[in-house]
């Protein structure tokens, strides 16, 4: 465009006035997208199409989560494409135009069920508009398919299959997290069962001190509280022992050999095999001793064990671990 404005006014007045509308325009244009699908998402959010994340406002106000993921696909599609702008303009226009016929044909069937004065009238004037941008969307896509255009063609039933499956899983949610006070009442009226506690623990420290005294809080009478060593030394697993029997003799601990220096293995053996021994009402604890540093480049230095055996646990819906902290403080 700059060529050919140059070639006609040559670099007069009205060829940078020419430059800067078209830069004016294209700017308008590229921030349309950021305008309209933030709080677009935002609605298909509220009604459940999308995840519900993308009905919350950031710190600015805005759609930030929404902006976020038109960012990144926008980067996606720039690298895909090697920034080659004949192709790209080609999603953009089918995505314009797309959303013009829809628009369009949308009006047409407001007039029709509203049917205001000259309804006929915008009807027809919607509707012609319509047939326009339609043969528009025809045209590129049959002169573009093969330039990328194909990608609208697979991706707007993908996102329609997506959203409508979103949807149907937010019913199911909805209708099994749904409590009557009937179900209330049956549900608090049955036996509560024993609360089984399990407390992971490498050595007696004061991290686990405080995840027994925690443990001691929330059991009952009936519960049992058990302390779980996995050890591969023999000598280091003898000196454990003893020190736990002079720290804490109300209190079993478990010796579990595991001879390969695996740590979550042998706990969730140790895990399922409780399960299998308890009554079905029966839930199960573990309570994971864990230390909070004070500076997050800290973390790098010490073992992730916990996070590991809390995400091997979830699957085990009568199973409820919880972590309990010790702050550093240097």
């Amino acid at each position: 465009m700059s060529l050919l404005v140059e070639d006609i006014f040559s670099r007069t007045l009205i060829y940078y006035v020419i430059q800067i509308l078209m830069m004016v325009i294209l700017y308008i244009a590229a921030n349309t997208a950021y305008n309209g699908l933030p709080p677009l998402l935002s609605f298909m959010a509220v009604d459940g199409y999308v995840p519900r994340y993308f009905a919350n406002r950031g710190e600015r106000l805005s759609y930030s989560n929404g902006i976020q993921v038109l960012t990144l696909m926008a980067g996606i599609l720039i690298v895909l494409f090697q920034g080659n702008i004949e192709h790209l303009i080609s999603l953009y226009a089918i995505g314009v135009f797309l959303s013009f016929t829809i628009a369009q044909s949308a009006m047409v069937v407001y007039w029709r069920q509203c049917r205001e004065r000259n309804w006929r009238l915008f009807s027809v004037i919607n509707g012609f508009g319509a047939l326009v941008t339609a043969c528009v969307v025809v045209i590129v896509l049959i002169t573009k398919f093969i330039y990328g255009a194909w990608i609208i063609v697979l991706l707007i039933p993908t996102l329609v299959y997506m959203f409508l499956k979103v949807h149907h899983h937010y019913d199911d949610v909805r209708e099994q997290l749904l409590l009557t006070p009937e179900e209330y009442t049956k549900v608090m009226t049955t036996d509560l069962g024993r609360n089984i506690i399990i407390i992971p623990i490498a050595s007696p420290t004061q991290a686990v001190a405080k995840a027994i005294r925690y443990a001691k809080i929330i059991s009952g009478p009936k519960d049992k509280i058990y302390a779980v060593h996995v050890y591969s030394d023999d000598e280091r697993g003898k000196k454990i022992k003893t020190l736990w029997r002079q720290l804490e003799p109300d209190i079993e601990l478990i010796m579990l050999q595991s001879p390969y220096r695996q740590l979550t293995d042998p706990l969730i053996t140790f895990i399922q095999e409780m399960r299998k021994e308890t009554a079905p009402k029966d839930t199960i604890t573990v309570l994971i001793p864990e230390f909070e540093t004070k500076k997050l480049w800290h973390r790098l230095l010490h073992n992730q064990s916990g996070w590991l055996l809390r995400l091997r646990t979830l699957p085990y819906l009568d199973v409820v671990v919880s972590t309990v902290p010790l702050q550093f403080t240097k």
